[in-house]
Protein backbone atom coordinates (compact mmCIF):
# COMPACT_ATOMS: atom_id res chain seq x y z
CA UNK A 1 0.00 0.00 0.00
CA UNK A 2 3.16 2.38 0.54
CA UNK A 3 3.21 2.81 -3.97
CA UNK A 4 2.74 6.24 -4.77
CA UNK A 5 4.62 8.02 -7.92
CA UNK A 6 7.34 10.53 -7.40
CA UNK A 7 7.22 12.23 -10.48
CA UNK A 8 4.40 13.70 -12.74
CA UNK A 9 2.35 11.82 -15.58
CA UNK A 10 0.24 13.36 -17.38
CA UNK A 11 -2.30 12.80 -20.43
CA UNK A 12 -1.03 14.87 -23.68
CA UNK A 13 -4.13 16.41 -25.62
CA UNK A 14 -3.42 14.61 -28.47
CA UNK A 15 -2.36 11.17 -26.65
CA UNK A 16 -0.65 8.36 -28.06
CA UNK A 17 -2.35 5.40 -27.37
CA UNK A 18 0.87 4.60 -25.39
CA UNK A 19 0.77 7.25 -23.43
CA UNK A 20 -2.92 6.89 -22.27
CA UNK A 21 -1.89 3.14 -21.32
CA UNK A 22 0.85 5.24 -19.10
CA UNK A 23 -1.59 7.66 -17.55
CA UNK A 24 -4.42 4.08 -16.60
CA UNK A 25 -1.08 2.39 -15.23
CA UNK A 26 0.08 5.40 -12.98
CA UNK A 27 -3.63 5.85 -11.85
CA UNK A 28 -3.93 2.49 -10.63
CA UNK A 29 -0.44 2.57 -8.94
CA UNK A 30 -1.05 5.50 -7.58
CA UNK A 31 -4.52 5.30 -6.29
CA UNK A 32 -5.06 1.72 -5.71
CA UNK A 33 -1.49 1.32 -4.57
CA UNK A 34 -0.65 -1.42 -6.97
CA UNK A 35 -0.34 -1.23 -10.71
CA UNK A 36 -1.22 -4.65 -11.00
CA UNK A 37 -4.50 -4.64 -10.96
CA UNK A 38 -6.37 -7.98 -11.63
CA UNK A 39 -9.02 -8.14 -14.78
CA UNK A 40 -11.82 -7.90 -13.09
CA UNK A 41 -10.53 -4.87 -10.81
CA UNK A 42 -10.28 -2.74 -13.51
CA UNK A 43 -12.79 -0.12 -14.41
CA UNK A 44 -12.72 -1.07 -18.10
CA UNK A 45 -15.70 1.68 -18.94
CA UNK A 46 -13.96 4.27 -17.23
CA UNK A 47 -10.56 3.48 -18.80
CA UNK A 48 -12.28 3.63 -22.42
CA UNK A 49 -14.20 7.12 -21.68
CA UNK A 50 -10.34 8.11 -20.49
CA UNK A 51 -8.87 7.36 -23.49
CA UNK A 52 -11.85 8.66 -26.10
CA UNK A 53 -11.75 11.97 -24.48
CA UNK A 54 -14.97 11.68 -22.51
CA UNK A 55 -13.09 11.79 -19.02
CA UNK A 56 -10.01 13.81 -18.01
CA UNK A 57 -7.41 11.69 -16.00
CA UNK A 58 -9.03 13.90 -12.54
CA UNK A 59 -12.58 12.50 -13.43
CA UNK A 60 -10.92 9.15 -14.44
CA UNK A 61 -9.45 9.44 -10.84
CA UNK A 62 -12.29 9.97 -9.30
CA UNK A 63 -13.59 6.46 -10.66
CA UNK A 64 -11.42 4.50 -9.24
CA UNK A 65 -11.62 6.29 -5.83
CA UNK A 66 -15.21 5.70 -5.97
CA UNK A 67 -15.25 2.11 -7.09
CA UNK A 68 -16.33 -0.72 -5.50
CA UNK A 69 -12.35 -1.97 -5.19
CA UNK A 70 -11.22 1.07 -3.85
CA UNK A 71 -14.28 1.29 -0.96
CA UNK A 72 -13.38 -2.17 0.10
CA UNK A 73 -9.63 -1.96 0.30
CA UNK A 74 -9.50 1.34 2.00
CA UNK A 75 -12.84 2.35 3.55
CA UNK A 76 -14.59 -0.66 4.97
CA UNK A 77 -11.20 -2.61 6.27
CA UNK A 78 -9.35 0.54 7.44
CA UNK A 79 -10.17 2.36 10.52
CA UNK A 80 -11.38 6.21 10.02
CA UNK A 81 -7.82 7.75 10.73
CA UNK A 82 -6.20 5.52 8.20
CA UNK A 83 -8.94 5.71 5.41
CA UNK A 84 -8.70 9.44 5.40
CA UNK A 85 -4.29 9.11 5.64
CA UNK A 86 -4.73 7.63 2.47
CA UNK A 87 -6.87 9.61 0.95
CA UNK A 88 -4.46 11.58 1.24
CA UNK A 89 -1.01 10.10 -0.09
CA UNK A 90 -3.51 8.39 -2.89
CA UNK A 91 -5.33 11.71 -3.92
CA UNK A 92 -3.12 14.75 -2.83
CA UNK A 93 0.17 12.83 -2.92
CA UNK A 94 1.07 14.06 0.86
CA UNK A 95 0.48 13.21 4.37
CA UNK A 96 -2.29 15.00 5.86
CA UNK A 97 -0.51 18.63 7.65
CA UNK A 98 -1.81 18.19 10.94
CA UNK A 99 -4.39 16.73 13.23
CA UNK A 100 -6.77 19.46 12.46
CA UNK A 101 -7.15 18.52 8.28
CA UNK A 102 -7.20 14.83 9.69
CA UNK A 103 -9.95 15.44 11.98
CA UNK A 104 -11.86 17.73 9.54
CA UNK A 105 -12.18 14.90 6.71
CA UNK A 106 -12.97 12.39 9.45
CA UNK A 107 -15.72 14.67 10.11
CA UNK A 108 -16.44 15.11 6.54
CA UNK A 109 -16.62 11.34 5.83
CA UNK A 110 -18.68 10.57 8.91
CA UNK A 111 -21.11 13.18 8.61
CA UNK A 112 -21.49 13.70 4.82
CA UNK A 113 -20.35 10.23 3.55
CA UNK A 114 -17.47 8.47 2.02
CA UNK A 115 -18.25 10.05 -1.72
CA UNK A 116 -18.41 13.56 -0.37
CA UNK A 117 -15.03 12.78 1.82
CA UNK A 118 -13.38 11.32 -2.12
CA UNK A 119 -14.79 14.62 -3.70
CA UNK A 120 -13.66 17.06 -1.42
CA UNK A 121 -10.05 16.38 -2.09
CA UNK A 122 -10.51 16.02 -6.18
CA UNK A 123 -12.20 19.12 -5.77
CA UNK A 124 -10.14 21.50 -3.66
CA UNK A 125 -8.12 24.21 -4.99
CA UNK A 126 -5.13 22.09 -4.23
CA UNK A 127 -5.85 19.53 -6.64
CA UNK A 128 -6.59 21.61 -9.41
CA UNK A 129 -3.21 23.72 -8.45
CA UNK A 130 -1.19 21.18 -8.38
CA UNK A 131 -2.49 18.99 -10.65
CA UNK A 132 -5.49 20.79 -13.27
CA UNK A 133 -7.12 17.82 -15.29
CA UNK A 134 -4.70 15.94 -16.58
CA UNK A 135 -1.80 14.84 -14.53
CA UNK A 136 -1.72 12.01 -11.88
CA UNK A 137 -1.04 13.13 -8.60
CA UNK A 138 2.20 12.13 -6.98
Amino acid sequence: MGIVLESPVELWPMASPDNKQTVIYAVYKQVLGNPHVMESERLISAESYLCNGSLTVREFIRSVAKSDFYRARYFESCAPYRFVELNFKHLLGRAPLDQSELSEHIRRCVEEGYEAEIDSYLDSEEYQTKFGENIVPY
